[in-house]
């Protein structure tokens, strides 16, 4: 990975974060949280991870982080010294849970080996 791209990522994490944060009031947002961005190498689209921490405000949040959509990309070219700003596009990262899920699993062979 470049170092100019690796800047970029950061950049729009933090705006994207912050403009979320302080402009966007939605009750939806309120527990949620950017995990992490990648660009494409012509810095024509960037994914933007996104986590929620309350399972019900999923759905709701992503339809919200679409129509901010435009919003968002506006406050991220503010920032960039590009000549274009990228797509945005959000995703649900289930890392969290998928983490969470295999804990439990490694917990439940421990107690299980610790009956026998």
């Amino acid at each position: 990975m470049t170092v100019k791209k690796e800047r970029i990522e950061s950049i729009i994490k933090r705006v994207v974060s912050s403009t979320i944060a302080n402009r966007l009031n939605d009750p939806a947002l309120k527990f949620m949280s950017v995990t992490d961005v990648e660009v494409t190498n012509d810095l024509s689209f960037a994914t933007i991870f996104v986590s929620f921490f309350e399972e019900t405000n999923k759905v709701t949040g992503m339809e919200v982080l679409e129509k901010a959509k435009g919003l968002l990309r506006t406050e991220v070219s503010k920032s960039l010294d590009t000549r274009r700003t990228p797509e945005l596009i959000f995703k649900l990262d289930e890392s969290l849970e998928y983490g969470s899920k295999i804990e439990g699993i490694l917990k439940q062979i421990n107690d299980e080996n610790k009956e026998k």
